[in-house]
């Protein structure tokens, strides 16, 4: 071991002395486990905020999955008929891809639904009970009723649990389907309508969904929209994060004029909006990093300052200035790499039991951190990224090393003849 390296790590705190440690050595000692200590709780901090954040959006995305199909296949202009009719081979068409493990028909359109003075615009979606299994988990939603009830000319309609609310409706209650269609007559523009009952309501935990989405039979909805909206085939594949770029292995696969869009197309902007909100939430939480890189600053000056008779001892005995500066380089590597290393671990200790942690401490507080009757879950979700630790990780050795720099270089700059004559 070279002697840089053991007066830094003894500067540190990290290495033992012979000698009974002075004052000084106690205080250099202390600021710079106070040093290690905040980078340590910064990193940790930022590790488990991102993995909630992580958490919140990975069970975002699966409830709106349960409804949602992983990737759509629609031909624009062609009539809903004339999809239906044919869906089962585009559908074949589609499974020669080793990705895709199921596939049903669909009609998505925009409609409004009206029952006494109440009026809801809803995204309306037709589809075939014997398949709908295959792609999403609908069936499993349901409060009251079931998709089965969905025979077609039933016109029946499944509502999302805030929509019934809204509407005031329940299972047996008729509804009124406003269609963006009509027909011109001498007294005017007539929309489109269709009394339709309601035979069951569904809750996905996604206030979105609930809120504006309802389900029909598709060949109602056919008849109901006709040219508007759009139809045809809604495929479920093996990995959701792969959706995109199955998404285009189809359409070039597929015959001219035929669409594909995956999930995170339909999702874009909320998708946008978390990512966003995870990139500042890292900035702010980076700030905490920085402030404890700031206080290793201070500390290693400090030490500088208090060890000016050692460094000017090791200079008159020798010691070049770049060795007194990977003295203090040293010093302060140590306390980076340290604090990052228990940070990372507290992080990851805490971030993979969220799940044991929070229920333990609000039993023992009785408190509720995510009260049922306000938030759609009701644990403290958590999935730790290796990507993101590494990045947090990274970030606070950078910040490490930077803050010792300067005192390394203030230290390597002391002139020991005027440092002995002063002290």
């Amino acid at each position: 071991m070279s002697y840089e390296f053991w007066i830094g790590a003894r500067y540190a705190g990290l290495a033992r002395s012979r000698r009974r440690g002075r004052s000084g050595d106690r205080f250099v000692s202390f600021i710079a486990a106070s040093s290690m200590a905040g980078i340590a709780l910064g990193v940790a901090a930022l590790i488990i905020v991102l993995s909630v954040m992580n958490g919140f959006q990975v069970q975002v995305r699966d409830r709106m999955l349960s409804v949602l199909p992983h990737i759509e296949l629609y031909a624009p202009g062609v009539p809903h008929q004339e999809v239906l009719e044919g869906w089962k081979g585009l559908a074949d068409q589609a499974s020669k891809d080793s990705a895709v493990r199921g596939a049903a028909p669909f009609v998505a359109a925009q409609g409004m639904l009206a029952r006494g003075q109440a009026l809801q615009g809803v995204q309306l979606r037709g589809i075939d009970p014997a398949e709908e299994d295959n792609v999403s988990e609908l069936s499993e939603q349901f409060l009251m009723g079931g998709s089965s009830s969905l025979t077609p000319g039933s016109f029946g309609i499944a509502l999302g649990l805030q929509l019934a609310r809204t509407l005031r409706v329940t299972v047996g209650d008729t509804v009124m389907v406003l269609a963006p269609q009509g027909s011109i007559s001498p007294a005017g523009f007539t929309p489109r309508m269709r009394q339709f009952t309601v035979s069951g309501v569904f809750s996905t935990g996604h206030y979105e969904y609930d809120a504006a989405l309802a389900f029909i039979n598709v060949e109602d909805a056919a008849r109901v929209f006709r040219d508007s909206g759009s139809s045809g085939v809604r495929l479920r594949i093996a990995d959701m994060q792969v959706a995109p770029q199955v998404a285009q292995r189809l359409m070039a696969a597929m015959s001219q004029g035929i669409q594909a869009q995956d999930w995170t197309q339909n999702n874009r902007t909320w998708f946008a909006a978390v990512q966003t909100e995870k990139r500042m939430m890292f900035i702010i939480l980076t700030l905490i990093v920085a402030v404890a890189a700031f206080n290793l600053l201070s500390s290693l000056v400090m030490a500088v300052k208090d060890k000016r008779s050692d460094i000017a001892i090791l200079r008159s005995i020798g010691a070049t200035p770049r060795e007194i500066a990977r003295i203090f380089l040293v010093q302060g590597s140590l306390i980076g790499v340290v604090g990052t290393a228990l940070g990372v671990a507290l992080g990851m200790l805490v971030a993979f039991n969220v799940d044991v942690i929070v229920p333990f401490i609000e039993n023992l507080f009785g408190i509720e951190f995510l009260p049922q009757q306000i938030y759609f879950i009701s644990q403290l979700p958590s999935e730790p990224r290796m990507s993101d630790i590494a990045v947090v990780g990274a970030t606070s050795l950078i910040l490490s090393l930077l803050a010792t720099l300067y005192p390394s270089w203030r230290a390597s700059g002391l002139q020991p003849a005027q440092v002995l004559r002063h002290d």
